[in-house]
């Protein structure tokens, strides 16, 4: 059986930015979270580590990246020679969802689109304030229903916590005592990109490697995965980055 990473390896080889996301988008995040010369930043489940090297170049940050897929990692560390920012950035192979030997707290602490590695939204933000430094900001990316999903969609993306709408997601921010400070979500157009050059990325895949074993299952993969984009998913699937701080208590 194909597993998801390897899947997404496939579908997302010439993707750098592992979501529904603008390059613009991205950068405007470190603006946002006012980065400069001294910001450290810790990066969970971290992926190609595209933010981590561009915020480098950028804004002069430092930063750490933790994923648990090498293919990634390897990606990341060449963009961050790539870009002239090796000495800046650094990825470790690690479970995210347990990071250890950081030397924290971390003026920014981010999981984009990862919030699997603490069970959901609730618990990946308790463990990202735990590296928190105080005033920090926390950058998530999120799941949230646009629209009432159908039962098919449920099931195939509520895992544990689940989604909620952005009213609930707002809920969930308080319950965990952060402040919504800002947001970036991602358009129409982004979710496009994101998804139909997946299909591209497959179709390109199958042509150079017709005889592979995995072969017919990728196909598979590809054609579910675009059928339900088109005839479900599209107008009820919403994402963002949300920026969050510590909520200050009169």
């Amino acid at each position: 059986m194909v597993s998801a990473v390897r899947y997404h390896e496939i579908s997302e080889s010439t993707h750098r930015i592992m979501n529904p996301f603008s390059l613009d988008k991205l950068v405007l995040l470190g603006d946002l979270c006012r980065l400069g010369t001294g910001s450290r930043l810790l990066d969970l489940a971290c992926g190609k580590g595209e933010m981590l090297c561009r915020f480098a170049e950028r804004f002069g940050s430092t930063g750490v990246g933790i994923d648990l897929h090498p293919p990634f990692l390897a990606e990341a560390r060449a963009r961050g020679v790539e870009l002239g920012v090796d000495g800046s950035v650094s990825f470790l192979e690690g479970d995210a969802g347990h990071p250890a030997g950081l030397n924290g707290p971390f003026d920014v602490v981010s999981c984009i689109g990862a919030t699997w590695i603490g069970g959901g939204l609730t618990g990946t933000l308790r463990l990202m304030s735990e590296w928190l430094a105080p005033n920090g900001w926390l950058l998530v990316g999120e799941v949230y229903w646009a629209a009432p999903p159908s039962q098919s969609v449920r099931e195939t993306y509520e895992e544990g916590e689940g989604f909620a709408d952005l009213g609930g997601t707002l809920e969930r921010f308080e319950a965990a005592g952060l402040d919504l400070v800002e947001m970036v979500l991602a358009s129409a157009d982004d979710w496009d990109r994101y998804s139909a050059s997946q299909w591209l990325n497959v179709a390109d895949w199958l042509m150079a490697n017709p005889d592979d074993p995995e072969a017919a299952e990728i196909r598979q993969d590809r054609d579910t995965s675009r059928r339900r984009y088109l005839s479900e998913e599209r107008g009820c699937l919403g994402w963002g980055v949300f920026v969050l701080r510590r909520q200050q208590l009169p």
